[in-house]
């Protein structure tokens, strides 16, 4: 850590503090540095990431070590894991995100008013942002690079599971920052696991104007619930797939394999599947035949259980759940209104499909469902910062303020009015 960043920990409360009093200081700084400041930080970072291979390796082992024998699932540990393609891709994604253009500083929507002012938006940082995530260390340099470029100051806390590649990490970017000539503390990892520095993190506007969570639902409940500073989250990701009764059925069937069994754990994973009651006879066989292959188990409402032999009955609950595995449930609908009203009821408000080749229905679609991305005959999976051509991305945010779906750049900017004069007074 550097001088600046020298804090002691036994105090959390104090510890915290420290932090966020060094990240207000960083991100006034931070606003009026240049694109290629921000950018040569991100290149050294990703050349020392490269040079240090086997150190984060090492802190690496550490983790995964620690992982096994506290009892942590499989699961848990691969995600914990930084393999050899994990650090390539930690600095391809640190070059992709200094390849970006700079947000910050643009002026768009300058007008004339009668009076001869001109008025327009400047896109400015937010100023520092707080970054809560849970076992993924390479979300630290995803996050510290977004934030960078976007010209915010950010605290990061990691998950205790991943605290010595934190660490190791956290170095490689401080160091990064001072080579470039710029503060350390622009971006601090938070170094110490006790669970009050969440609670002060988020407890502390004076210090930080908006807080990331990214993790399980429960890490996003307890931020959501306490947290006295602005929170850009999700919750859960229930997408659905509605097929219109003029689908083109092959499409449809490629679609749907796709959305649910491309990966399970994402949250643009499809987990309900509407079918238009004219179609369902035709079409679910096929699908069932595909999900099987995958042994996507089937759980159905009663005219699904009519038409698939293999499928179980649906519960209440089914409609309501986020599986994040293969679990498909699937409900046969009368028409796009009904298959809507599903959507209303039981989507969280990430990402929605409908496969139809009529188009007027399609724009019917995408102006009515209320969710963060909405999609015309191409799989959930799609709803992704980089699929967007955003580059990277913090998070997806189904709030309706401010950001929305997949936050990158741009979500982490916010806008202020500029006017232009000559002199005028206003009569």
């Amino acid at each position: 850590m550097s001088e600046l960043g020298k804090h002691d920990t036994t105090d959390v409360v104090a510890y915290m503090n420290g932090l966020g009093g060094d990240a207000r200081a960083a991100s006034v700084v931070m606003r009026r540095v240049d694109s290629g400041l921000k950018n040569r930080a991100l290149q050294i970072m990703a050349r020392l990431i490269d040079e240090r291979r086997e150190s984060l390796t090492a802190a690496n082992a550490d983790d995964l070590t620690r992982a096994r024998d506290n009892g942590l699932s499989e699961a848990m540990v691969d995600r914990l894991a930084l393999t050899p393609a994990r650090i390539d891709a930690m600095i391809e994604g640190l070059e992709q995100v200094a390849a970006l253009p700079d947000p910050v500083g643009e002026i768009d929507g300058l007008k004339y008013r009668p009076s001869g002012i001109q008025v327009g938006h400047m896109r400015v940082p937010l100023g520092v942002i707080g970054i809560i995530f849970e076992s993924r260390p390479n979300v630290t340099i995803e996050a510290a690079s977004l934030c960078l470029k976007s010209g915010n100051a950010c605290i990061l806390r990691g998950g205790s599971e991943a605290a010595s590649s934190n660490r190791a990490l956290g170095e490689i970017i401080r160091e990064a920052l001072v080579a470039a000539g710029l503060p350390a503390t622009a971006v601090q990892v938070v170094a110490t696991t006790d669970r009050a520095a969440v609670g002060r993190l988020i407890a502390m506007p004076e210090y930080v104007d908006v807080i990331i969570p990214r993790g399980g639902k429960s890490l996003v409940e307890r931020i959501t619930n306490e947290a006295r500073v602005p929170v850009i989250k999700h919750l859960d990701g229930i997408c659905h797939v509605y097929i219109d009764a003029t689908a083109d059925l092959d499409m449809a069937v490629s679609i749907a394999e796709n959305a649910k069994t491309h990966r399970y754990g994402t949250c643009n994973t499809m987990e309900t599947l509407l079918v238009d009651a004219a179609v369902a006879a035709e079409v679910l066989p096929r699908i069932a035949e595909r999900l099987a292959v995958h042994e996507v188990e089937i759980r159905g409402c009663e005219r699904t259980c009519d038409i698939l032999s293999e499928a179980v009955a649906a519960t209440d609950q089914d409609w309501d759940t986020e599986y994040l595995a293969p679990i498909l449930a699937i409900r046969v609908v009368e028409g796009v209104e009904a298959a809507m009203a599903h959507i209303e009821r039981h989507s969280s408000g990430h990402t929605e499909a409908i496969i139809t080749d009529n188009y007027a229905l399609a724009r019917r679609f995408m102006a009515e469902v209320d969710s963060s991305s909405v999609m015309v005959n191409a799989s959930t999976r799609f709803a992704d910062g980089f699929e967007y051509g955003l580059g990277a991305e913090i998070g997806i945010s189904t709030d309706k303020l401010h950001a929305r779906g997949p936050v990158g750049l741009e979500g982490l900017t916010t806008r202020k009015y500029v006017v232009f004069g000559d002199g005028q007074i206003r009569q």
